[in-house]
Formats: C-alpha cells, sequence, structure tokens
C-alpha cells in the first residue's frame, strides 16, 4: 500500500499570480456581479456573511432611494 504524501499549500508564488491581478484595495464590479453568491452566502448561513456585517460600501443614489422605499413599503400595516 503506497502512503500519501500531504503537503501544506500556502497559495501560488508571485510568478503564478496573473498580470491583471488588482493590487488596489477597493474593486468596482456592478450590483449583478455580486447579487448571486451574495444571496446564496446569506441563505446557506455562510460564517464569512457576519465577518463582512460592518464593511462599508458605496452605492448610487438611486440604489439608496430604492432600498428605503422597499423597507418602507415591506412593512407590515399597523
Amino acid at each position: 500500500m503506497i502512503n500519501p504524501r500531504l503537503r501544506v499549500f500556502f497559495g501560488p508564488n508571485e510568478s503564478e499570480l496573473p498580470a491583471t491581478l488588482p493590487m488596489e484595495r477597493n474593486v468596482t464590479l456592478s450590483l449583478g456581479e455580486i447579487l448571486t453568491p451574495l444571496l446564496d452566502a446569506v441563505r446557506n448561513n455562510r460564517t464569512w456573511v457576519r465577518d463582512f456585517a460592518d464593511e462599508q460600501i458605496t452605492i448610487s443614489t438611486d440604489l439608496h432611494e430604492m432600498l428605503l422605499a422597499y423597507e418602507h413599503f415591506r412593512r407590515p400595516s399597523a
């Protein structure tokens, strides 16, 4: 029987990283690019979602107004 050899993976070497890897701390994405994975993570109660709960995000004024209106109208009537 052959004994498997396990190694610890520390990530790619710098020479293996793609040249297009963004080096900035901020990335601009469309809502559509993050919505599906984010909704899946929330539905599946992934721990990392709570890790980012206090993160600041920037959204457009239009989206902010839409979210405020949605919150107002989704409340059950008294």
